[in-house]
């Protein structure tokens, strides 16, 4: 479960607690029954809470990027999508460039970081343990540390999952949505929440095309269901193909 949202499989804490002991005689089903309701609702209402404090303070990092002219991109993907990868062809490319930075989240090691850094732009890592989403207040708190004079474009990739942190507003200007060749077209229509809100997605691993049962026309039209209008890239980190591309935009961006 994560600690921060409530996702996941809910830890009902009521039963470590006398005053919720089920053992009434007859009326045990119904009781059950009401704890169970007030379980959900107690869940729903920290969830709540707990997304409307994020937002706060996703505005307030918004503010501040914008005062210090960085555009921040949240990069969003299921584990094993490439995000890494391609964030260490793309520092190479933009160095000397556009001044960037790079905060990484994951829940657990800085093995990111380590492989990011000597890439010509500071970078941070977040561990965020039981948490499967990188959240606005640990983002903001390192903006001063990462972020220098000449920094122009903030990458924050967050932890591997395709719904949580597509749900916790970080302040970014805009959320990117990663898409491996290897993950299948349908992808986009079965978490329509993240690439509905991207208006960019990266279709990465495009060098396996040829060794795989993908069907790219499929994959386009399934994002251009979910969100018209959104600006895909199609590339191989590893052979570089598309790759240019990308970096022409990040260079308008920056």
């Amino acid at each position: 479960m994560c600690d921060e949202c409530g996702c996941g499989d809910v830890d009902h804490t009521h039963t470590n607690d006398p005053s919720h002991d089920h053992d009434h005689g007859h009326s045990h089903g119904h009781s059950h029954g009401h704890s169970h309701d007030h379980d959900e609702k107690v869940v729903l209402s920290v969830r709540e809470k707990v997304l409307a404090r994020n937002e706060e303070l996703a505005a307030k990092n918004r503010l501040w990027l914008a005062e210090h002219n960085v555009t921040a991109v949240n990069l969003i993907s299921a584990p094993g999508t490439g995000k890494t990868f391609l964030l260490e062809r793309t520092l190479e490319r933009l160095q000397g460039r556009v001044g960037c930075a790079v905060i990484t989240g994951d829940q657990q090691t800085d093995n990111d970081a380590k492989r990011l850094a000597g890439k010509g732009a500071p970078v941070r890592q977040i561990e965020t343990q039981s948490a499967c989403h990188l959240e606005a207040q640990r983002v903001g708190d390192l903006f001063e540390e990462v972020i220098q004079d000449e920094t122009r474009i903030l990458f924050i990739e967050n932890v591997g999952n395709l719904v949580c942190p597509t749900a916790f507003d970080l302040g970014e200007n805009f959320k990117i949505a990663l898409l491996s060749v290897t993950e299948g077209e349908d992808k986009p229509l079965k978490y329509p929440a993240l690439f509905s809100l991207a208006p960019v997605t990266i279709v990465t691993k495009t060098d396996l095309l040829p060794h795989l049962d993908f069907d790219m026309e499929a994959c386009r039209e399934n994002l251009r269901k979910v969100h018209p209008g959104m600006f895909v890239f199609e590339l191989s980190a590893k052979s570089g193909d598309g790759l240019d591309g990308w970096i022409d935009y990040l260079e308008k961006l920056g």
